[in-house]
């Protein structure tokens, strides 16, 4: 029975634009014997754009507008409709979901929803029925304007009879033309009294009058800004504070921005480093108040006056507000006599430290049983210790008599500042201050737990006055603590590390710490962690083919365990227990015989819990694995009629028994056959082949593959091979990976395989992949393309990079895929057969090199011959490029980049094309701006 499926699809627009709309062609949609009609209905104007002689299907729209798109389908059972995506921004969702809906609608259209829409109808019935349509949002910003003195932006006023250039930019698609007016009378290209004009990057123009212009077309849209010249200065500014500002927390402050001078009146904003203004910040003209500061909103802020006159002005201050936290203290022994308790006659030193900002500003005062002490012979006080960290107050107590036995107190503050002062007290006396006893509990030197459980590691401080507390840390320096840290600190000597894992096993230190107590030679211990988990095996996963005559052995390794006792090791063989002696406790083995195909488990058991090795043993040949690269392998017939060259390679072909054929099965014309190798046996790597005939032209199938040996078959393996109109058309993309159709053999580097190009091994550097969004905004000015050819910011070329550490004369070169010319005939009366070689190059800088297009035709060794070459600055757009080539055997295209004198040298390619036959007569230098990427 013939099943037959018609379906036509509908792509309609609705919007309000006067423009030119582009409207989708129809494409047929073939069930199993004829092919079905497709019809598009729209609702704008109707026309057809080409580009490269390639008929484009575009919808233009002006951003804000709405887009609605309708799919028309039939068939039966009814097809169900579903729109996705492609070719937009990576923030459009649209992308990432699909929308099952015969009509699609965006209100309000931004420019990066942009892209090719696909409607796909799908009823089970033949092939799936898709339409595509490309939609160009148009989009006009308005254009920044801007005057500088010289390019080189010097920081001086603006005079009359001196020259400045105006600089017009503005965000557009299509790309905006530019129009300069003096007054009401345009300004043409380098004819303005002498005047040059440089369109659209930099304007001279006299400054004497107010009457400059300059305005912007795209499409129906238009804009403009008017710029008054007059006596002009750049900006100028100060602060009403200094640098630096310090304040205590809750304090209001407020910093005014003056403006000295700048002609047009300059813009002044206030910006923060690191992060945002605080939400609590007011910006008053040119005043910033901030509201009761927190340390939060300690940073640098940063004033800005910008009238587009020379360079903004800016100015910094940079915002401190004070804090004082965690007062520490340490008792120092005579280190002269290597002490390490506090003796009659000996000298001692007090220290005291408090974490605070700014920490120059802190003030410490000592106090000895409440009054203040001053310096005398006996009692020395340092305001900074050089012997501690910066930050630190010390009092030297020399040869202690009876009468230094005291409390001690120390009190941080900061002078005339509202922050509380912190006080430390320290008692020192005969019996009061001793060194400290670290140990650790009986059966606490081991601590054993399971994986994810909770481990209680302890260290006690059992003696000492004053008592520290104690630091814990992994005695291997390169591991952290589990909370990331090389140090934690615990007041009572007590660790507790939650959901371990077998990461935390090993040997942790527990010390006494130098400060809040004895500043002497630490104590320390250890406790060891082990963490007891599951075996782990070798393989987790293996599958073992196997001749059907042959015994296999199969082997499960214990590569690690803990505790490293296993308590128990078992086989399986598909779930079913196998009763067998005990094995050896590191190595499982089991052999089996013929025939014993199956699954098999090896299950070891410790204390902690259970792993397994699991094995699948077969005498079933390896899948097949097909050939994508083949060159060309479709065979044109007479009529409607077309064959495939399928191809393909065996995987491990003598792990198992002889394979001496495959089955092959083709879907649709349900065609079933054995391919018999006679005799022949399969080698690794080693292509097969087979032809597949009685195609239909357009139709596409899907090829299902299994190898047969003398014991069993293998499993099926499938691709989908399809018919290219381009073998008709004599427009190839040759073995460009990525292309499908003939209007896609343009190689636009759009995908990271970039078509199969390849870097030379053998040059100095390599070209390098990039788009606007992922440019360095430190690279090089004034060289290199800001966007693709088709001037969006998504869209990649290759190019060049002139820095740092490049030379004079270094080279990059870009090798295309092999090209195989030896299934195609040339015309009548010749041998070879002519390519056109196109593509788009971009060449702006003072020091750029030269790009030089090679030949490399295959043989031994690869001949080289330059065919294209080009040298020097070639002004700021894109411009094109095409040639002819008649290689003699299968070829490459090398593009060769040598860089220049200077780092101002970025080279770069685009949309690289190459085709049978000689290039069309045409302009081969073309504005880029005034086409688009396929």
């Amino acid at each position: 029975m013939t099943t037959s499926l018609s379906l036509s699809l509908s792509l309609s627009l609705s919007l309000s634009l006067s423009v030119c709309l582009c409207v989708c062609v129809c494409v047929c949609v073939c069930p199993s014997t004829a092919p079905a009609n497709a019809q598009i209905a729209h609702s704008g104007a109707a026309c057809n754009v080409k580009d490269d002689n390639i008929s484009e299907r575009i919808y233009t729209i002006r951003e804000g507008d709405t887009l609605e798109l309708r799919c028309i389908v039939k068939g039966h059972p009814r097809p169900q409709v579903r729109w996705t995506k492609t070719a937009g921004s990576a923030s459009d969702k649209f992308q990432e979901t699909s929308i099952y809906n015969e009509t699609l609608r965006i209100d309000g259209i931004q420019r990066v929803q942009g892209g090719r829409y696909y409607c796909k109808a799908d009823n089970g019935v033949g092939v799936a029925a898709i339409k595509s349509i490309r939609v160009d949002v148009q989009y006009l910003d308005v254009p920044v304007l801007t005057v500088h003195q010289t390019i080189g932006d010097i920081r001086a006023g603006f005079y009359h009879e001196k020259t400045v250039f105006l600089r017009c930019t503005v965000n557009s698609n299509p790309p905006a033309r530019f129009i300069w007016k003096r007054g009401n009378r345009t300004i043409e290209q380098s004819k303005d009294n002498g005047v040059d004009i440089y369109e659209p990057l930099y304007t001279q123009v006299h400054m004497d009058t107010c009457r400059t212009l300059s305005s912007l077309h795209s499409g129906t849209s238009s804009t403009s800004v008017l710029l008054c010249l007059l006596s002009t200065a750049p900006p100028m500014i100060r602060l009403s504070v200094n640098d630096t500002v310090v304040v205590d927390p809750g304090q209001d402050v407020v910093i005014t921005c003056e403006v000295t001078a700048g002609y047009p009146s300059p813009n002044v904003t206030w910006s923060r480093y690191p992060g945002p203004l605080p939400l609590s910040a007011q910006v008053k003209g040119m005043t910033l108040i901030l509201r009761a500061v927190t340390p939060g909103d300690a940073g640098f802020y940063n004033c800005s006056a910008v009238n587009n006159v020379g360079n903004p002005a800016r100015k910094n201050v940079n915002l401190v507000v004070r804090t004082m936290k965690n007062l520490t203290f340490q008792i120092t022994p005579d280190s002269n006599k290597d002490s390490e308790t506090i003796q009659m006659g000996r000298d001692l030193k007090l220290s005291c430290h408090v974490d605070a900002t700014p920490q120059d500003k802190v003030n410490y005062t000592w106090y000895k049983n409440g009054a203040p002490v001053f310096n005398t012979d006996s009692l020395i006080l340092l305001r900074s210790d050089p012997d501690m960290a910066p930050g630190t107050s010390s009092l030297e107590i020399v040869d202690m008599k009876f009468r230094d036995l005291a409390a001690y107190s120390c009190v941080a503050n900061f002078p005339g500042s509202r922050v509380p002062e912190l006080r430390v007290d320290i008692n020192i006396s005969q019996n009061g201050v001793y060194p400290p006893v670290l140990s650790v509990p009986p059966r606490g030197q081991t601590v054993n737990v399971r994986e994810g459980g909770i481990a209680d590691l302890v260290c006690l401080v059992v003696d000492g006055k004053p008592r520290p507390p104690v630091l814990w840390s992994r005695t291997e320096k390169d591991l952290l603590m589990p909370s990331g840290k090389t140090v934690e600190e615990t007041p009572d000597g007590r660790l507790s590390l939650r959901n371990v894992s077998r990461d935390m096993m090993g040997l942790y230190r527990c010390q006494t710490a130098p400060y809040n107590g004895l500043n002497i030679k630490r104590r320390e211990a250890l406790v060891q962690l082990n963490v007891q988990y599951p075996p782990i095996l070798d393989p987790v996963f293996q599958d073992v083919r196997t001749r059907s005559t042959l015994e296999v052995i199969l082997r499960c390794t214990v590569m690690r365990s803990s505790p490293p006792l296993t308590t128990d090791a078992r086989w399986f063989r598909n779930g079913k227990f196998i009763q067998m002696s005990m094995p050896d406790l590191k190595e499982h083995t089991l052999k089996l015989g013929p025939t014993s195909n199956g699954t098999y488990e090896c299950r070891v058991s410790n204390s902690a819990g259970t792993s397994t090795c699991r094995f699948n043993v077969s005498a079933k040949p390896y899948n097949a694995e097909f050939y994508f690269d083949t060159p060309n392998p479709v065979r044109i017939l007479k009529g409607n009629n077309y064959s495939y060259n399928l191809q393909w390679t065996q995987r491990e072909p003598q792990a198992t028994d002889k394979i001496i054929g495959y089955w092959l099965s083709v879907q649709k014309i349900l065609q079933s056959k054995q391919i018999d190798l006679r005799g022949i046996e399969p080698e690794k790597g080693v292509l097969l082949s087979n032809t597949i005939s009685d195609l239909k032209i357009p139709l596409t199938y899907e090829v299902r593959l299994a190898p047969i040996t003398t014991f069993t078959a293998g499993d099926y393996v499938s691709r989908i091979i399809q018919y290219s109109e381009r073998e008709v058309a004599n427009t190839m993309c040759l073995s460009f990976p990525t292309c499908t159709n003939t209007s896609d053999h343009v190689c636009g580097f759009e995908d990271e395989r970039i078509c199969g190009f390849s870097q030379d091994r053998s040059d100095v550097f390599d070209w390098t992949r990039s788009n606007y969004l992922m440019q360095n905004p430190k690279r090089s000015a004034n060289t290199g393309p800001e966007t693709d050819r088709s001037g969006t910011m998504e869209g990649y070329y290759m190019y060049i990079e002139a820095s740092r550490p490049r030379s004079m004369g270094d080279k990059a070169r870009l090798l295309s895929p092999l090209f195989n010319v030896s299934s195609v005939k040339g015309p009548k009366g010749s041998r070879r057969v002519p390519y056109c070689v196109s593509f788009y190059y971009h060449m702006k800088g003072k020091h750029i090199g030269t790009l030089n297009v090679l030949l490399r035709v295959s043989s031994t060794p690869p001949v080289d011959s330059v065919v294209w070459t080009k040298s020097g600055h070639q002004d700021t757009d894109w411009k094109k490029a095409a040639f002819d080539i008649s290689p003699s055997g299968p070829f490459q295209i090398v593009f060769e980049g040598i860089r220049g004198q200077g780092f101002e040298g970025d080279i770069a390619i685009d949309d690289v094309s190459i085709t049978i036959g000689k290039c069309k007569q045409e302009n081969t230098v073309a504005n880029a701006g005034k086409t688009g990427k396929m």
